[in-house]
């Protein structure tokens, strides 16, 4: 039944993702809010067909840590789920994506739209310069940024280091840095085919306090997330628990 209920939501995201970039065309020409708001939409209904096709749930705790306005979140990636969840919970957020992604027609094009800043991976202090200033620019219109300080998604238990744009951002605005803990991975693999029924869990800790040193922040940050990450992934949390909000 997984299997069926699995193939069911991937034939249903994939077509309907195509469907709903296809029929942006003619929006590109909106304001970014009506685009913003678009997206949105898209990804309220990837949140739903989890929930009823494959009876995966989510539910989030912290939200109340993000302070309003501009704010870096740094969350753990384990998943395509969390390059979707942000957009729900977050409705201005922007996310820092990898140059390849936003190469893509049409789907790159209504994501410069939305805000969503590039970066090219491959050329080095360059490419975090030109992430940090425009990122920088979005901050500064009070729009929250999502970015993966790992750079990758990775399986559960699996540990990569941690890429230094976080940081360097932090520097450069003075923007609050809040970790975020996911066991998205469980439900949602890497490349994975088969979505088992669940729960995901997102855990959004306090922002890690301001002025540390570049290093310190690193291992803060890393600290945070990978031991909130181990906790989800070694607890068994009921749906309706005290203090989780479910999420679409």
């Amino acid at each position: 039944m997984t299997m069926l209920r699995s193939a069911l939501f991937n034939l249903l995201f994939l077509g309907g993702t195509a469907l709903v970039v296809l029929a942006a065309v003619p929006l590109l020409a909106a304001p970014p809010p009506v685009l913003i708001g678009y997206v949105r939409l898209w990804a309220r209904a990837v949140i739903g067909l989890l929930r009823i096709v494959c009876g995966i749930r989510v539910a989030v705790t912290g939200l109340e840590h993000i302070p309003t306005g501009g704010a870096i979140i740094a969350a753990k990636h384990q998943s395509a789920f969390d390059t979707v969840v942000w957009l729900v919970l977050l409705p201005r957020c922007v996310y820092v994506l990898k140059k390849e992604l936003l190469d893509i027609p049409i789907w790159g094009w209504l994501a410069r739209r939305c805000g969503h800043v590039a970066v090219d991976r491959k050329a080095g202090a360059k490419a975090l310069r030109g992430m940090v200033r425009e990122a920088g620019g979005r901050l500064a219109e009070g729009r929250p940024i999502v970015i993966f300080p790992e750079g990758t998604r990775t399986a559960p238990g699996e540990h990569v280091p941690y890429q230094p744009g976080v940081a360097a951002l932090a520097a450069a605005t003075h923007a609050p840095v809040v970790p975020v803990a996911t066991d998205s991975g469980r439900c949602w693999g890497r490349r994975a085919f088969r979505k088992p029924p669940g729960v995901i869990h997102i855990s959004v800790l306090p922002p890690l306090p301001a002025g540390q040193p570049r290093a310190a922040l690193m291992n803060a940050l890393e600290t945070a997330i990978e031991d909130e990450t181990a906790r989800l992934h070694g607890s068994a949390h009921p749906v309706d628990k005290s203090g989780e909000r479910g999420c679409g």
